[in-house]
């Protein structure tokens, strides 16, 4: 049974301001809880969940204290969920711990400039984790990642990638060794480039594009050809196909 206390908590959570207060998120879903549980990156705090789910899934939750572990129904989980429908389970995770200065020698990264929309900032958490990407760096103006719509289109992959909110300018400073290719509608080709190994891809706001000062720091102006009238391309869509033609070829 969930008390009040536990509802109001649970609740909470969907507002940033407590995630941060309490250093946690909240998470919903057989295959968001699955991958999480699984994870060596995130210590499970509770579990809200409907009996069937409990019952197939004890292995998952072989090593979590009983008191953290409460039998809900579906009107009980409709109280806490952020979801139009819930769905079997919901569970508070502890955030994980940041790499704050990642080696990113050798290696492709992704950094995001005052990204806004949920929805993208899940997919592209999603084509990091497809391609191995391991550090996404974010301005401190991006949505966060622990938003429950970013968990909860990220479907498990939030757990694999390490996700850095920090001032662009200096963390770029800070990395000047490593080549910056800002993404623009009037840069050099991405087909015209050569296959890299290592680089940082800076996608910009959805309507505004990379702000100046950092398309002035970047190493590279690139840009995805357009052949037909599109004003713009999605930003989770574009950061797909930069990747995959830097990295795939």
């Amino acid at each position: 049974m969930l008390s009040k206390k536990i509802v109001k908590y649970i609740q909470s959570l969907s507002h940033k301001k407590f995630r941060d207060e309490s250093g946690v998120f909240i998470a919903e879903g057989p295959k968001n809880i699955s991958e999480f549980l699984l994870s060596k990156n995130l210590e499970c705090k509770l579990i809200c969940a409907e009996s069937d789910w409990l019952s197939e899934n004890q292995s998952l939750l072989a090593e979590m204290a009983k008191e953290d572990i409460f039998e809900a129904d579906e009107q009980q989980l409709r109280s806490i969920s952020t979801q139009k429908s819930p769905n079997k389970v919901v569970g508070v995770f502890n955030k994980k711990v940041v790499v704050e200065n990642p080696d990113l020698s050798g290696k492709i990264s992704i950094m995001l400039d005052y990204l806004q929309d949920p929805g993208n900032m899940g997919t592209i958490i999603r084509i990091a984790d497809w391609f191995a990407i391991e550090n996404i760096i974010c301005s401190n103006h991006t949505v966060d990642c622990y938003n429950p719509k970013v968990v909860q289109s990220t479907v498990g992959s939030l757990a694999r990638v390490n996700i850095l909110y920090t001032d662009l300018n200096s963390f770029i400073l800070k990395n000047k060794s490593i080549n910056l290719y800002a993404t623009t509608l009037h840069g050099t080709s991405i087909f015209e480039l050569p296959k890299i190994k290592e680089g940082i891809i800076l996608i910009g706001n959805e309507a505004k594009g990379v702000l100046g000062g950092l398309i002035e720091m970047s190493s590279n102006q690139i840009t995805i050809p357009r052949y037909g009238h599109a004003e713009s391309l999605n930003a989770a869509v574009a950061t797909a196909i930069i990747i995959s033609t830097f990295t795939c070829r």
